[in-house]
Formats: C-alpha cells, sequence, structure tokens
C-alpha cells in the first residue's frame, strides 16, 4: 500500500510527558493522519539511549552508567541465548519475535497508540514507530572498559540485530490496522560523523549498518526514515536504502542543498523529504514562529530546491511535516506551540497544493 505524504504533518517522537494517554490523544489531535507513538521523555527508561536495549545480552547498569560487560563468566551464555532467540524470530514458519518486544515498563507510549486506535473510529492514513539507530546506540554505549560497542565486532553486530528485530516486532502490530507503516532510524549522533570522536570509521561502515536494519523493515512492506537534526554528511544517508529524509529544515537545509545531485535523485527515485520546519531548539523561535513565517521559510526552501534542478513538483508531492527534533526537552506549553504550528503549517499547505 503507498504512502502519498503530500505535506501531511507526523511528529519525531519525544514529548515531555509521563502519562501514556494523555500524550497519545495529543498525537491523536494534532496529527491524526500519521500518528507516532509517543517517547515519554520524562520517565528515564524512556531516554533514546535506554530504550531499546531491554534484552541485549551482557547489559549492566551501574552508577548510573549502562555497558556491556563482556567479561562476565555469563556474558557468553548469554550471547548465545541471543543468537538463538534471533534466528526464532527470523524463522519464515513460526518467527517468535516476542523476546524484542517493546515492553509498556519502556515504551507506555507504543501500546497507549495500539489502544486508542482499537478504540478509535477514526483511520490513520499510516502509522509511525522509532528506534535509535545503530549509529548513535552503537558508538553510545561501551564496554567494561570504556570501549564504543561499535568498534567491538560482535557487539556491533547484536546491536545492530536487535534494533532490526524491535522495528520488525512494531510493524507486525501496527500493520494490523492495513496501512502503511514508517519506521524512522534515529540518528543524532551522526552529527559527529567525520570528526576525530569517530575515527576510522568510514560512510560505508554506517551504510552497512542502515541497511541491515532497511533490509528487515522492507522485508515487511514497510518504509524506513532517518532522522539526523542537525549537519550530517547527507550524501552518506541520500546513498543508503532508506525511503525518507528526516532531517532539522528549520536550521539545516542549506547543508542538504551541498549534496544537490544526491538529493536529485532521492527525490526522482521517489525519496520523501520530511521537513523538520517546526523549531524546537530555542524557545523563543517557538514562540516568535507563526504558521504564515513557517510557510514563508518553506517556500523559500522549495525555491532553492528549483535552483539546484530538483523537480519541485515531485519534491511537494513527496512532503511530510515535521518538527525539527523531538520535544521531549521543552517545557511543556512550547512542546504544545510545535504541535499547533505543526498542525497549521501541514493544513495550509494542503490547502494550497492538495485541494
Amino acid at each position: 500500500m503507498p504512502l502519498q505524504p503530500k505535506c501531511l504533518a507526523t511528529t519525531v517522537g519525544s514529548l515531555p510527558l509521563d502519562d501514556a494517554r494523555e500524550a497519545t490523544q495529543l498525537i491523536l489531535t494534532y496529527t491524526p493522519q500519521i500518528p507516532a507513538w509517543v517517547q515519554l521523555a520524562k520517565r528515564p527508561q524512556e531516554g533514546m539511549l535506554i530504550q531499546f536495549n531491554q534484552g541485549l545480552p551482557g547489559i549492566r547498569v551501574s552508577d548510573q552508567k549502562m555497558y556491556f560487560d563482556t567479561d562476565a563468566p555469563e556474558f557468553n551464555d548469554e550471547v548465545s541465548h541471543f543468537y538463538e532467540d534471533y534466528l526464532a524470530a527470523i524463522d519464515n514458519h513460526s518467527p517468535n519475535l516476542d523476546p524484542f518486544s517493546l515492553t509498556p515498563q519502556y515504551a507506555e507510549g507504543f501500546s497507549a497508540l495500539i489502544d486508542a486506535l482499537n478504540e478509535n473510529d477514526a483511520k490513520p492514513i499510516a502509522l509511525k514507530g522509532q528506534v535509535t539507530g545503530p549509529f548513535t546506540l552503537a558508538t553510545s554505549l561501551t564496554d567494561e572498559k570504556g570501549k564504543s560497542a561499535f568498534y567491538h565486532p560482535q557487539l556491533r553486530d547484536i546491536v545492530v540485530k536487535t534494533l532490526a528485530l524491535k522495528a520488525t516486532w512494531q510493524i507486525q502490530k501496527l500493520h494490523l490496522f492495513d496501512v502503511p507503516v514508517i519506521i524512522s532510524l534515529d540518528e543524532p549522533s551522526l552529527v559527529g560523523f567525520g570528526s576525530s570522536a569517530y575515527l576510522g570509521i568510514t560512510a560505508n561502515d554506517v551504510q552497512k549498518d542502515l541497511n541491515e536494519i532497511i533490509t528487515f523493515i522492507h522485508d515487511k512492506d514497510a518504509y524506513v526514515a532517518v532522522h539526523c537534526c542537525e549537519n550530517t554528511d547527507w550524501s552518506m544517508l541520500l546513498g543508503a536504502d532508506i525511503d525518507i529524509l528526516s532531517l532539522d529544515a528549520y536550521s539545516f537545509l542549506e547543508t542538504v542543498l551541498l549534496s544537490a545531485e544526491s538529493l536529485k535523485t532521492f527525490i526522482d527515485r521517489g525519496g520523501i523529504l520530511a521537513w523538520g520546519l517546526i523549531p524546537t531548539s530555542h524557545s523563543e523561535h517557538i514562540q516568535h514562529e507563526t504558521t504564515s513565517s513557517l510557510i514563508d521559510k518553506w517556500e523559500s526552501h522549495v525555491e532553492h530546491l528549483a535552483l539546484k534542478g530538483v523537480n519541485t513538483t515531485k519534491a511537494i508531492e513527496q512532503s511530510l511535516i515535521t518538527p525539527s527534533c523531538g520535544a521531549g526537552s521543552l517545557p511543556a506549553h512550547d512542546a504544545l506551540r510545535v504541535l499547533e504550528l505543526l498542525q497549521g503549517v501541514s493544513r495550509e499547505l494542503q490547502r494550497r497544493h492538495f485541494p
């Protein structure tokens, strides 16, 4: 079932709330056509470096630090059990994804969205889930010696496969509503790609891990977005097998335009731009901007695309409107303002371009 974006609105993920039902009702009110399950930023276990770690072998927490304890006597047994679960999950005849589920303890927003959709007569056009991206998670987690999991081949493989199957579990549940499903791989750490912080990591390394997860998602007939909320090597991302590029268009579109040829190829092949047009990083921007001012900014961006040779008719048809990043770190009144602006901009763009 094809996704037709046409400037519809969706969110990036988090809200500064701890009540899953309240947060879900906000999402269904302001983005009813493509609701995303909410990450509840006030809950420590729903932080993006914790939320998808459930089930990773050897994970330990000590002095508020989470790490792989590869020296633990039971580590090898835990790894063996993990790969047994992995093989059972990819069994074409009787897959068992339960070990890779999102439990309410770590993702109550997911079950709250499922419950709300079952109770609600309105049918969305698509549904959106998310996982932390493999680069961000594998470079943030370490072993007991402080070495990044990304540089440890076994740990890196475990991280990638865990995220792939947590994405697959979400798709299985969301597809029950018979609409297209989007899974976003959230990659804020890609802002540091190419810096001294990640020496020796190549574009091929990043693409390999992304594409392994993307293959799982595509095999389940879902769409893949990659979200990076600052600047990165956009040609590298556009060269992966992604369907949706999710970016901070409020502050960083100019950097994406430096990869104009890759962007043009992406749009020509049907790629979708998720314009993070609604600011989330500064309260003064959130309160100062209006629907009209943000649409003026968007139209200026579209003109710049045209100057770079991008087919703007296709680009507009293949556009989603989103906040520039998650709203979980904002005061509640700013987060609500972000949702109001998001709804207003999306509705006005649809009125103008898709009456």
